[in-house]
Formats: structure tokens, C-alpha cells, sequence
């Protein structure tokens, strides 16, 4: 008998999500304990200098129901000399409401994940993909963190909405260093386009740029200060 696959990504990114240890973690406690909050952490990203790690938190919150649970998470970059984290969160619609609701406002079947994606080619910029959605629907999106640590300022960018219901967070524009690459489109549509999207939001067709990555991973532990800050 062939055994079914397991999707790896929501949206088949090339960046994808631990979307495989949300539904193992969902099916193993809801089936157990019922409810319960579990931890997973992301493999660290080091930086194209050497001088950063970064990684994600990501916490998910287990109901008997998937379309109940809900998923937020953290981005830390460590500077791998002095040992200081800077703690990255998102700006886009999900993320900004978990951070601001209270307890009792969250909405059920949420999900807000940031994913260390690369780093530029200098070292001092990180990009994330931040992938939003509610479990249970085809209501998902990408949008795309860059993170400068010497300024320790973000943006949060996406192409220009009207263009597309999905976006799929691709990496760095290899013709312009300083902006980043989605493909995104409508449900349905054979053929999605490519859009190149500077830090103000300025979307432009790029279907002959090509993404770029920098920066190597490498796992490591979970330490319990880690899991305390999350």
C-alpha cells in the first residue's frame, strides 16, 4: 500500500514552514492530553560574515479541532560574539494582531510563522518570510521581513495586494540586491508572476530576475533562557 504524502509547505515554498511537525504535534496531543502549547524551533541562519545567527520560536497552540489551534512565533538574531539577541517580530495583519490582542480577543485557527530565509550578501540584513493563514481555508499569503541589525529597524513588505490572492516568498532580487522577489497569483491561474518589491512597498514585474540566498544553517538546541524569552 503506498502511504500518502504529507504537504511540505501550505503553499509550496521553497522556504517552507514546519508544516509537518504542526500536524505530528496536532494529531499527537489532540489525540492524547486533547489541548496543550508546544515549542519548535528553526534551524540557525548564519549570516555571509559569520558575525549572526538567526533563528525562530515558534509557538503552537493546540486544540482537539485543527481549524481551533493557533501558531505565533519570534525571530531572534544572535550576534555570535557577544552572545546579545535582538528579537525580531512582524508587522503584517496576523502577527500585529496577536502581538497587540489581548488573550481573550486572539482569533481561533490563526497562524503567524517567520521563517529565516537569507541573509544579504554583507551580513547586516536578514530576510524572513513571515507566511500568514487560517488552518482549514485557502486564506494564506507570504510577506517578506528584512531585518538591519545595525539599525535594529524592520519592514515588512509585500507586492501591491490587488495583484494576486496568494504570494509566494522567493529571496533576494539577484538584479536589484536591495529588493526581494515573490511569485504571486489568484487560486486557479496556471501561470503566477514574478514581482520584485522594494523596503516602500514599490512592486515591479520581474519575470526575467532570478531569487538569490545567502547564509548557512546550522541546528542547535533550544536553551530553556531561550524558551522563557519566547
Amino acid at each position: 500500500m503506498i502511504k500518502p504524502t504529507v504537504q511540505i509547505d501550505p503553499l509550496n515554498s521553497p522556504h517552507p514552514i514546519p508544516w509537518e511537525w504542526i500536524l505530528a504535534t496536532h494529531a499527537e496531543l489532540s489525540s492524547t492530553l486533547g489541548s496543550g502549547v508546544r515549542y519548535y524551533r528553526s534551524p540557525s541562519l548564519i549570516s555571509s560574515n559569520g558575525e549572526y545567527a538567526a533563528y525562530t520560536c515558534v509557538e503552537l497552540q493546540v486544540q482537539r479541532e485543527l481549524y481551533y489551534c493557533r501558531t505565533s512565533s519570534v525571530m531572534f538574531v544572535e550576534n555570535l560574539s557577544t552572545g546579545d539577541l535582538q528579537t525580531v517580530t512582524a508587522s503584517s495583519p496576523i502577527a500585529k494582531h496577536q502581538f497587540y490582542a489581548s488573550e481573550e480577543s486572539n482569533i481561533a485557527g490563526t497562524m503567524a510563522i517567520l521563517i529565516p530565509v537569507s541573509w544579504n550578501n554583507t551580513g547586516d540584513r536578514i530576510l524572513a518570510r513571515e507566511f500568514e493563514g487560517i488552518f482549514g481555508t485557502s486564506d494564506m499569503t507570504d510577506y517578506a521581513l528584512i531585518w538591519d541589525t545595525k539599525k535594529h529597524r524592520a519592514h515588512t513588505i509585500a507586492p501591491v495586494s490587488s495583484l494576486y490572492s496568494h504570494a509566494i516568498l522567493l529571496g533576494w532580487s539577484q538584479s536589484y540586491p536591495d529588493e526581494v522577489l515573490f511569485r504571486a497569483g489568484d487560486l486557479g491561474d496556471r501561470v503566477w508572476s514574478v514581482w520584485a518589491v522594494d523596503l516602500n512597498g514599490r512592486t515591479v514585474a520581474a519575470n526575467q530576475d532570478k531569487p538569490v540566498v545567502f547564509g548557512g544553517s546550522q541546528v542547535s538546541p533550544l536553551s530553556e533562557a531561550q524558551q522563557l524569552r519566547f
